[in-house]
C-alpha cells in the first residue's frame, strides 16, 4: 500500500540471477525516524517505505516494508479485469501483510464492521465517518493478512510490515483525513467491497514449524523454517523472492541478510539457517 494513485509504472532492474535486489527507501511525512532493527532511518528523515526492485526475470511481485508513524488514507485496488477495463494496464493488484513490528495499540483497517452499500460508502467517505465504519484490527508481530482486490483497507500509525502485492500502484483512495491530496471516488465505488473481512485470511505465524500463507490467486507464500522439506522444493521448483526474517540466507553464493530480498532460479538453490526463519514468494501462472 502507497502513496501513489492511478499509476501503472512497473519498476523493473536487469539482475543476473542471483542477486540481492536493489532497494529504494521512501521519504513519506507519515514514515518513522525511528526503525525497527535492521534498518536505520538516516538522521532528520522518516522513511516510510523501502521497496525491492522486482528483478527482469520476476517481474510480477514486488515486496517492500512500510513504516508508519500517521493513518494511511482509506484505499482500495481493482482486480486484474477492472484494471484492463479502465485501460490502466493488465494487472490489478492484490496484496498481502506480515506485522513484523507493532507499538501498542497499533491497528488496520480492514472491510467493514456491516455491509454497507456503494452509496452509504460513498456518503461516509464525504463525511469521514468511512473511517469509523472500518473493522480496526489491533495487532502484533506475528500478525498476517492476505488483502484480497477491492477489499477497503487503511493502515494505522504505530505499524511496520512487510508487504507483497502484484506489481501494480492502482491505488482509489477514498478517505484521507483532510489531507490535500486527490480523491478517487467514481472509481474507488465501482469496485470498493462494502463487506466485513473475511476471517479465514487473517493468519498468526506459528512459533516453529513451516506456513503455507498464500496459495494463489496470483502467488504463493510460505514461511519457511529451518531447512525447507521436499513439498516447499516441489512447489517452489521455478523462480522465487527470498525475504529473510531471522537468520542469514545463502543464494548461490550470495549471503542475504535480514531487511534483504534475493532472487533465486529455485529454492533448491536456497540455504536457510538452521534456526533462521524466512518468506519465499512466487507468482502463479
Amino acid at each position: 500500500m502507497c502513496d501513489i494513485a492511478v499509476s501503472t509504472g512497473i519498476l523493473k532492474q536487469s539482475l543476473k540471477e542471483p542477486m540481492i535486489l536493489p532497494t529504494r527507501t521512501v521519504e513519506k511525512v507519515w514514515g518513522m525516524d525511528v526503525l525497527p532493527a535492521p534498518f536505520v532511518a538516516p538522521e532528520g528523515k522518516r522513511i516510510g517505505e523501502i521497496w525491492f526492485e522486482p528483478p527482469e526475470q520476476l517481474p510480477e511481485l514486488l515486496v517492500k516494508y512500510l513504516f508508519t508513524s500517521e493513518k494511511l488514507s482509506v484505499q482500495c485496488h481493482p482486480d486484474d479485469a477492472q484494471a484492463e477495463a479502465a485501460g490502466l494496464g493488465r494487472n490489478g493488484k492484490e496484496e498481502c501483510w506480515l506485522v513484523v513490528a507493532a507499538e501498542p495499540g497499533a491497528t488496520l483497517g480492514i472491510g467493514f464492521d456491516a455491509e454497507i452499500s456503494s452509496d452509504e460508502m460513498r456518503a461516509s467517505a464525504l463525511d469521514g465517518t468511512i473511517e469509523n465504519k472500518l473493522t480496526w484490527h489491533e495487532v502484533q508481530a506475528g500478525d498476517f493478512f492476505y488483502i484480497p482486490a477491492n477489499t477497503v483497507h487503511a493502515i494505522g500509525p504505530g505499524c511496520s510490515i512487510i508487504e507483497i502485492q502484484q506489481n501494480c500502484d492502482i491505488t482509489y483512495r477514498l478517505y484521507d483525513y483532510g489531507r490535500p491530496r486527490e480523491l478517487h471516488l467514481d472509481e474507488g465505488m465501482a469496485v470498493a467491497i462494502g463487506e466485513p473481512y473475511p476471517e479465514e485470511l487473517y493468519k498468526r505465524l506459528p512459533a516453529s514449524g513451516h506456513a503455507s500463507l498464500v496459495d494463489g490467486p496470483h502467488f504463493m507464500l510460505d514461511l519457511v523454517d529451518g531447512v525447507a522439506d521436499d513439498g516447499l522444493l516441489y512447489a517452489y521448483s521455478g523462480k522465487l523472492l527470498v525475504v529473510p526474517l531471522s537468520g542469514d540466507v545463502l543464494v548461490e553464493g550470495d549471503v542475504v541478510k535480514p531487511g534483504e530480498c534475493a532472487y533465486a532460479p529455485s529454492l533448491a538453490s536456497v540455504t536457510f539457517a538452521p534456526q533462521g526463519k524466512a518468506l519465499v514468494t512466487a507468482p502463479l501462472a
